[in-house]
């Protein structure tokens, strides 16, 4: 009997604590919505060098060795091919050189005096990644390979690149004495942006890399037909351009840009493997662009249209009279919102924040336009945008003259 008693009560007990443990779970508090970003981990990547950046701002969202200067093999083309769009015309005719139709595999197999369209060229390069026909494009737009070069690096330059240097245009491993052909992560994914969403050509430049084929003939009439090698294509659907690369020295490089629900991202790849690892590049692709749609949504930069005011002391409008003497005289301020707000991409922790630097008073004269403060922008600390703020309305200040001839009109004084 008593031990019958102790296994009702321990039964008892059992079915009380499950029921307290179901009603700690229902009271304990949820996070459905709001998490913190887990980082990606770097020995999670196979890439010696790799970047996820926001295609809008240019923000870099995820580094690892994000400026270490390595060989980027066949990537270079993305920068060639916008460079020849923005410098030449599609209908313009190629006339193959000796040292374009010496170029090794990966090849189109052109021949010396051979003539083709600029346009064909630049599918043939994208799309198979023919060294001859890089070749073939930079001594047409500059003469020489080394016009060529000076080209690239300056145009890198403009972008933003801080450390970029192209020796060849296709990427093949190159060295002088000033540097060796080389790129960064960081520079590179900022070059694709480029190329996606910046340059006047990028419409055409994602025509070029998102087509699966392309059939054309040389002017004499042969047939040539190429297909797209970018098997990223069609890993993901959000997918809208790339380039891989490979070279003894680069390894296996990837860059790749993508959108989704309004979002842009690239990515670059350097040193991702060797062989027998062709693969790893695709994997750490969709490692980056995965943990960019995940975890970073589209906000943006939102100046408001605010109107201050601001005390001019001893200040004087033009229309004041002697009864306006010695009263306090506000003048309108505000910032010109004419230019495009800036979209970012931010994790669900990260926010703006804003700061005004606007002076309550000011002790001299100002004219309409004088630029008096600024309304700053920060993300994480960072100042990333700012706006000045101008006087709408000029004010003079009371001295005695304009004290007299207001005192004299008052009383008719002549």
């Amino acid at each position: 009997m008593y031990m019958a008693f102790f296994m009702e009560k321990t039964i008892r007990l059992k079915i009380m604590a499950f029921f307290l443990a179901i009603l700690c779970i229902i009271s304990s508090p949820q996070k459905a919505i709001a998490k913190e970003t887990v980082p990606l981990k770097e020995n999670e990547l196979y890439s010696k060098a790799c970047v996820l950046m926001d295609g809008d701002s240019g923000r870099i969202l995820f580094g690892k060795n994000e400026t270490l200067a390595l060989a980027n093999a066949s990537t270079t083309k993305i920068l060639t091919a916008i460079v020849c769009l923005e410098n030449s015309d599609l209908d313009e005719i190629v006339t193959a050189s000796a040292k374009a139709a010496s170029q090794p595999k990966v090849h189109l197999g052109m021949k010396e005096g051979e003539q083709f369209y600029v346009r064909d060229l630049l599918y043939a390069m994208m799309l198979e990644s023919f060294n001859d026909c890089a070749m073939a494009l930079a001594e047409h737009v500059s003469g020489s390979m080394e016009g060529f070069a000076g080209l690239l690096n300056e145009k890198a330059s403009q972008i933003g690149c801080t450390d970029t240097y192209f020796i060849t245009p296709n990427g093949l491993d190159a060295e002088n004495e000033e540097s060796f052909h080389h790129t960064t992560a960081a520079d590179l994914a900022l070059l694709m942006k480029y190329c996606c969403w910046d340059s006047k050509e990028a419409k055409t430049f994602l025509e070029i890399t998102q087509s699966m084929t392309h059939s054309f003939t040389n002017l004499s009439g042969k047939n040539y037909t190429v297909s797209n090698k970018n098997a990223f294509l069609s890993m993901m659907p959000e997918a809208i351009s790339g380039k891989t690369g490979f070279t003894s020295a680069a390894g296996y490089c990837y860059v790749g840009a993508i959108e989704s629900e309004g979002r842009k991202y690239t990515i670059a790849l350097l040193a991702c493997g060797w062989p027998n690892h062709r693969t790893y590049k695709w994997s750490d692709a969709k490692s980056l662009f995965g943990y960019g749609m995940e975890y970073y949504r589209a906000k943006m930069i939102s100046f408001t249209d605010t109107v201050y005011s601001i005390e001019i002391v001893n200040g004087r409008k033009a229309d004041s009279t002697l009864s306006d003497w010695g009263k306090k005289v506000a003048i309108p301020a505000g910032a010109v919102l004419t230019e495009t707000n800036q979209s970012y991409l931010l994790a669900e922790e990260e926010n703006f924040s804003y700061e005004l630097e606007l002076p309550k008073k000011i002790y001299r004269k100002v004219n309409a336009g004088d630029v008096v403060g600024k309304i700053k922008c920060y993300l994480n600390g960072a100042c990333i945008a700012e706006k000045e703020i101008y006087i709408n309305e000029g004010c003079d200040l009371w001295g005695f003259s304009n004290l007299f001839t207001c005192f004299r009109k008052a009383y008719f004084i002549m």
